[in-house]
């Protein structure tokens, strides 16, 4: 599986942004998906999943209200609507994927990954 992400950029705080992984090479329509992210000198964390079927997700606290996580298993692409952006979600964004169509919170349960979108905002 090869995921390309995309969506980031420079935006001021209380704005929004999307980002977009499109997968190919294989389907990831029977799989889970995820968006992590890292600041520099921090480690990477989780920042939502979503199941196989898109009913089920979960969130880190910090993002839970502001951040939307979906998919379209007819593209093999997963979303991430991020708004309400504060400084301090400012990193590098990382979408992955597991084998297993169940969600994780574990980044050392994801087998690929996709390169990284930057997303900055400024206060």
């Amino acid at each position: 599986v090869q995921l390309q992400a995309s969506g980031g950029g420079l935006v001021q705080a209380g704005g929004s942004l999307r980002l977009s992984c499109a997968a190919s090479r294989r389907t990831v329509s029977n799989k889970a998906m995820g968006w992590f992210r890292q600041a520099p000198g921090k480690d990477r964390e989780l920042v939502a999943t979503i199941g196989w079927r898109g009913g089920i997700t979960y969130y880190t606290d910090s993002v839970k209200g502001r951040f939307t996580i979906s998919r379209d298993n007819a593209k093999n692409t997963v979303y991430l609507q991020m708004n309400s952006l504060n400084p301090e979600d400012t990193a590098l964004y990382y979408c992955a994927v597991r084998h297993g169509p169940k969600v994780s919170t574990r980044p050392d349960e994801y087998h690929y990954w996709g390169q990284g979108t930057q997303v900055t905002v400024s206060s």
